[in-house]
């Protein structure tokens, strides 16, 4: 194999592409004009939310052309600009890729690229539940059907080796402990969860909030793997906001008094307020569920953050030390501490491995390609490019010890 000495790996971040009826299949009718739809216009079918176009989703992957995995990675490494309009974001059609929608199909594709055993998430089903509130009751259904659609097409752990991650969603305290009971009975090794401020009927809370502790006891008794991938999300819209205007910068086209000057279109701002939110989430996620005390009430929940990269944990390791020392008593154990016996974290494909490994334990490192996406590599053995300098048994912790680990019932 590839610049391996020891055989196989385990990606903890594969994605498969949604059919036309991964949201629908398992769908009480009452909810069809609820939620997300389907909806045909001029020959082409598109996600729709309510009456408006899904903010990002072109529709179901089997009706669309794909990207060809790998063929963004210079773009989001900062090396090249990029065209998304480019020919090789669309061309690859998806009867040909029998691998991406088929998990026999997988497997063998798996057997050619050296992987032993891979978490699998969704590539559309990460960016539904923000856009559909408020309506909670829609998104909850329409995840439940989602998740029953996985594991009918993929399952939770396909011959030990395929482990699909359900969608949970903590948007109703008893809903969410009945679909956690359901996915562990049918195999769950790993569930997901948004990275953001949940969405309830009273308005937002934190994830760590002790209301939801019967969820996170029963994750922690299961002994299974809660995961965070990053998607779509609508829970720091007012974030958002509030970025573009405290610096006069226009996100709709309207609300900016600059007239003059380079960076005044509102693409250019647009860019800007995400540039300046860059990262903000997830670091805002991990540093609640630490304050917030979840791992001290849990102190064996183990939490791993998939594709949200790597280089926010230093300057957030670094914080937490710091309001350490500054307020005794804030956190009843040292943050730091809680972080590295609690958490594990995948980095992205274009990282600096060495520099997260100076602020996280080798142990707590992940490896995941995105493969087939666009952003990731185009053969998921490309991720040992990184990994220079590595001695061979961290080498084998990052790209397969430490995710059997996890993965093990």
């Amino acid at each position: 194999m590839r610049n391996s000495e020891f055989g196989t790996i385990f990606d903890t971040d594969n994605h498969y592409w949604e059919a036309h009826d991964a949201f629908t299949r398992y769908r009480d009718p009452k909810f069809n004009d609820r939620g997300l739809r389907l909806v045909e216009k001029d020959g082409v079918v598109r996600y729709y939310i309510g009456d408006k176009v899904h903010p990002i989703l072109p529709g179901p992957g089997d009706l669309h052309g794909r990207p060809v995995p790998g063929s963004l990675f210079d773009y989001f490494a900062g090396k090249a600009a990029s065209d998304p309009h480019q020919h090789s974001l669309w061309s690859e059609q998806p009867a040909e890729h029998p691998e991406w929608y088929n998990r026999d199909a997988r497997l063998t594709c798996m057997d050619a690229q050296g992987i032993e055993a891979c978490w699998l998430f969704p590539s559309h089903g990460v960016c539904i539940e923000g856009p559909m509130q408020p309506d909670i009751e829609a998104s909850l259904h329409i995840l439940g059907a989602f998740n029953r659609w996985i594991e009918e097409d993929w399952g939770f752990a396909y011959q030990d080796r395929i482990f699909a991650a359900p969608l949970l969603s903590l948007s109703d305290l008893d809903g969410a402990i009945r679909e956690l009971e359901w996915a562990i009975a049918r195999g769950a090794r790993i569930i997901t969860i948004r990275n953001g401020p949940v969405f309830t009927a009273g308005g937002m809370r934190s994830p760590a909030d002790p209301v939801f502790d019967p969820f996170w006891a029963r994750v922690e008794e299961a002994g299974i793997t809660a995961t965070v991938h990053a998607g779509f999300d609508d829970g720091y819209g007012s974030v958002d906001t509030a970025v573009s205007k405290v610096w006069n910068l226009d996100l709709d086209g309207k609300s900016a008094t600059m007239s003059v000057g380079v960076g005044t279109s509102s693409d250019f701002q647009s860019q800007l307020v995400n540039m300046l939110q860059k990262h903000r989430l997830v670091r805002d996620f991990a540093a609640v569920l630490v304050a917030h005390g979840l791992f001290v009430r849990f102190p064996r929940l183990k939490f791993a953050f998939i594709e949200n990269g790597g280089t926010w944990v230093a300057s957030l390791l670094h914080d937490l030390s710091v309001a350490h020392v500054q307020h005794p008593g804030m956190f009843a154990q040292h943050p730091v501490d809680q972080f590295h016996r609690n958490c594990w974290v995948a980095p992205f494909v274009e990282d600096d491995v060495a520099d997260l490994a100076k602020h996280l334990p080798v142990e707590r490192i992940l490896f995941g390609s995105d493969w087939p996406h666009a952003e990731g590599v185009g053969d998921p053995r490309d991720f040992f490019d990184n990994l220079t300098g590595f001695s061979e048994a961290d080498k084998r912790k990052i790209m397969l010890e430490n995710a059997r680990e996890l993965t093990s019932p």
